[in-house]
């Protein structure tokens, strides 16, 4: 089956889902469709996502409107998972690597969160749960991480495949003695099945894709450029908390200039309709003149604010992340003027709408405030979560099993 024929089987998590997502919502024609190439090519790939931009297509129905009627109002519906889907049908069949927002249009995002909605119910010792067995991923990061790293081996482990895992790579791998990027991913693809790399140079991730086209690379996040994995997440969680992709105002706070999340969601969501964006950020971190133009050339709405509390009443989303240090360098004058700027405490709560949510791609500092936590638009823990299924949806596209 298609993709968008069975968007009606995701299901939404137990959070009160809006009356607005309840709006029926047509799939997107078989005739907008572009053949994708096999090859992780970032031209091929943007040209086929803007080409099944349609004016008027919209993502299936939402997963929840009808097992919420089933239940009856006030009650909490138990609904088994969704089947394990088999091998995509969709450009996610082409896919060879995963390294920048671009490569996936609307289609793809459809069926991927279909999967996920499977991986969810994978439980231990089921056939599902073995689906990798014999598989091998290395993790390769060269800068620090917690959620993404321990979510993708989270995510191999969930489905019976193998970890090969080095944290602080620059320092303990060969990269202290010299050994170029290139080099150290063709040594560590004869060990594994699948590497996922984070790197603190921007187009690190192509770059390793290109040094070994036949093998699947991950970009676990590349220095201020992409962090496609979590624009994935991000656009899944915001489906799941919403019910919709067309029809939203998202708000997009803090460190925009170095905040490779807010750079690659911008980018992602530009797949579906009537996204508008409103970006609040200190000056020394403003949103970049490149991803400015890519909206302005998709004809995405974008304005710019220093006004959160006016945004927050506004929006469906509103997206919070930290002021980025390690960005700095020694510009701490810079660092000093942005921090703390923007911060999302419980008056910027009363002034956001009751079916909106806040998300965050975490760790946070002081940009939110704890006793925001227990609020239920607070999605970000949620929104971590999330990362886990995605992973595991992701990884069996590449692997193609």
């Amino acid at each position: 089956m298609a993709a968008s024929s069975l968007m009606t089987s995701m299901v939404l998590p137990s959070r009160e889902v809006p009356s607005r997502a309840a709006s029926a919502i047509t799939a997107m024609p078989a005739t907008a469709r572009v053949a994708p190439s096999v090859r992780c090519s970032a031209a091929a790939a943007r040209r086929r996502h803007v080409a099944l931009r349609r004016p008027g297509t919209t993502l299936g129905p939402p997963r929840t409107s009808s097992a919420i009627a089933l239940a009856g109002a006030g009650t909490e519906a138990t609904i088994a998972p969704p089947p394990m889907p088999g091998l995509p049908t969709t450009g996610l069949k082409d896919l060879s690597c995963c390294v920048e927002a671009q490569q996936f249009n609307r289609e793809m995002l459809e069926e991927l969160f279909i999967i996920a909605d499977a991986m969810e119910g994978v439980k231990p010792g089921s056939d599902e749960s073995k689906m990798l067995a014999g598989y091998l991923m290395s993790t390769l990061f060269y800068e620090p991480s917690t959620r993404t790293r321990l979510s993708f081996e989270g995510a191999m482990g969930k489905l019976g495949g193998g970890i090969l895992s080095t944290e602080s790579a620059g320092e303990y791998s060969s990269a202290a003695k010299g050994e170029t990027l290139e080099d150290t991913i063709r040594t560590v693809e004869g060990y594994s099945d699948i590497i996922v790399l984070r790197h603190f140079s921007a187009g690190a991730a192509r770059r390793a894709a290109n040094a070994v086209p036949d093998s699947p690379i991950i970009n676990a996040g590349d220095g201020p450029g992409q962090h496609p994995t979590q624009a994935l997440l991000d656009t899944y969680t915001i489906y799941k908390e919403l019910g919709r992709l067309d029809n939203i105002k998202v708000g997009l706070v803090g460190d925009l200039a170095n905040g490779r999340t807010v750079r690659s969601l911008a980018t992602m969501l530009t797949a579906f309709d009537n996204v508008s964006f409103f970006f609040v950020a200190p000056d020394v971190v403003k949103m970049g003149d490149d991803i400015k133009a890519e909206l302005d050339a998709q004809g995405v709405h974008w304005e710019e604010s220093t006004d959160l509390l006016s945004v927050a009443a506004e929006v469906d989303v509103l997206y919070q992340t930290r002021i980025q240090k390690e960005r700095f360098g020694d510009r701490l004058d810079d660092y000093a003027a942005a921090k703390g700027k923007y911060i999302i405490d419980t008056a910027v709560m009363d002034a956001l709408p009751l079916k909106s949510i806040v998300m965050h791609p975490l760790p946070r500092l002081d940009e939110i405030t704890t006793d925001v936590d227990a609020d239920p638009r607070a999605a970000y823990f949620r929104q971590a979560r999330n990362g886990l299924f995605i992973r595991m949806a992701l990884l069996k596209v590449l692997l193609k099993v």
